[in-house]
């Protein structure tokens, strides 16, 4: 049995899974006034930040085509899975399902596909991912894999620190007068998602302490962090990814840890030095 994991652009790879053949990213497309950013391995982080801190618009997102997930399925696998990010967020998942439908329909029936919605973004679809391929490697059914592997999503925790509410403010997530506040009293939310929508679940003034926060909350809500994998995803800051996992692992013993890098997607959500955790 052969298989594939493929992910929008928001699965935020580390840069050694990026070299492992089982996995592959569709790019999505960010959009900053006229200017118009392909999410792939030509994606340079310190330049979108700065397009994005000197342009007045909120930047934006643009699912791949269903085309683009079309293509990737002719990769020859057995099982494809399609992990995508939170359908709240973008229009990926529907573009794969459809995707799926066009592929189906050619007469391509020797091939089992799955769509995941991972409810999720960035190191939230990664960790799905990691769950799939484990599951991939012990040999079990298709179905049993799909079962699993939503099953684990549905178990798993999404968290986030961020520096500015700015992107959460222009996209409709706050109001501007909570943005204000918090902006001027230096008060940096705890956010969530509840089924992939996001959620504030405390505050605390100053980064430091919101990121301490962050840990006791995220250990109530999971059960047996010795089976759990947590990972975290930084945006140009991983000196604070580090501080992260030290806090992590003076409070808790998980099965592993992972520090990744945010890609396109996740650094235009998380802005510079945010901090997204899943566990």
């Amino acid at each position: 049995m052969t298989y594939k994991i493929i992910g929008d652009s928001c699965l935020d790879l580390t840069q050694e899974l990026k070299q492992d053949p089982h996995f592959q990213t569709i790019p999505l497309t960010l959009q900053v006034g006229e200017q118009r950013v392909t999410d792939d391995e030509s994606f340079d982080q310190q330049a979108f930040l700065e397009l994005v801190r000197n342009s007045a618009e909120c930047p934006r997102t643009a699912c791949p085509s269903p085309e683009r997930f079309k293509e990737a399925y002719a990769c020859g696998a057995d099982y494809i899975f399609v992990i995508t990010l939170s359908g709240h967020l973008s229009g990926s998942y529907n573009a794969a399902m459809v995707a799926r439908q066009l592929y189906e329909e050619e007469g391509h029936a020797g091939q089992k596909i799955a769509v995941i919605d991972s409810l999720s973004a960035s190191c939230g679809e990664l960790n799905v991912a990691l769950r799939i391929r484990e599951l991939c490697e012990q040999g079990l059914p298709f179905e049993e894999i799909v079962e699993q592997a939503e099953r684990y999503r549905d178990s798993m925790h999404t968290y986030f620190v961020l520096e500015t509410l700015d992107f959460l403010r222009k996209n409709g997530r706050l109001t501007g007068l909570q943005a204000f506040f918090a902006t001027a009293l230096n008060i940096k939310p705890l956010m969530g998602a509840d089924r992939g929508v996001i959620i504030k679940l405390d505050q605390a003034r100053g980064i430091r302490r919101a990121l301490e926060r962050m840990v006791p909350v995220a250990l109530s809500e999971c059960a047996d962090p010795a089976s759990r994998r947590l990972i975290i995803a930084h945006c140009n800051n991983r000196p604070r990814a580090e501080l992260v996992r030290e806090m992590f692992q003076k409070a808790a013993a998980f099965k592993e840890i992972l520090i990744t890098e945010t890609a396109g997607v996740a650094t235009l959500y998380a802005g510079d030095g945010g901090i997204i955790v899943t566990v």
